[in-house]
C-alpha cells in the first residue's frame, strides 16, 4: 500500500510552521514527507534512495533498480538540512561540504532537482 498522499495545503502549512521556528515534531515530519513526495513526483524511479531519518525514505530517479541490501546510490541527511536544500534556503554543495548531506554512488548527486517548488 503506498504511503498516504500529503495534500498541498497540509504540506505548505507544515513548511510554514517549520519556517516560523519551534515546529512540533509532527509538523516537521509532515514537511519532510511532503518534500520527499514532491521529489518522487519530479524524479520518479528506483536508482537512488533518499533518506531523511527518522521521517522517511524514498526511491527516485530512473535507472538501475536495487532489490536487496544497501542500495548503491544513497543520499542521507537530517530533517532541517533536507528542508533547507529542498526549499532553496541552502545550496546542496554547501551542505555536502559541511557534512550534513552524505551522498554515495554515481547517481547520488540530486542537486539538479533542487530546489523543489512546494
Amino acid at each position: 500500500m503506498p504511503p498516504r498522499r500529503i495534500e498541498t495545503g497540509d504540506g505548505r502549512a507544515a513548511l510554514a510552521a517549520v519556517a516560523a521556528g519551534d515546529a512540533p515534531r509532527p509538523a516537521t515530519a509532515t514537511a519532510v514527507r511532503y518534500l520527499l513526495q514532491l521529489l518522487v513526483e519530479k524524479a520518479p524511479g528506483n536508482s537512488v534512495e533518499m533518506r531523511v531519518p527518522p521521517f522517511g525514505a524514498v526511491q527516485v530517479i530512473e535507472g538501475p533498480r536495487h532489490t536487496r541490501g544497501t542500495p548503491p546510490n544513497v543520499v542521507e541527511t537530517d530533517a532541517a538540512t533536507w528542508i533547507a536544500v529542498a526549499t532553496g534556503q541552502e545550496h546542496w554543495a554547501d551542505a555536502v561540504t559541511a557534512g550534513r548531506i552524505v551522498a554515495s554512488g554515481v547517481r547520488a548527486d540530486i542537486s539538479a532537482l533542487l530546489p523543489l517548488r512546494p
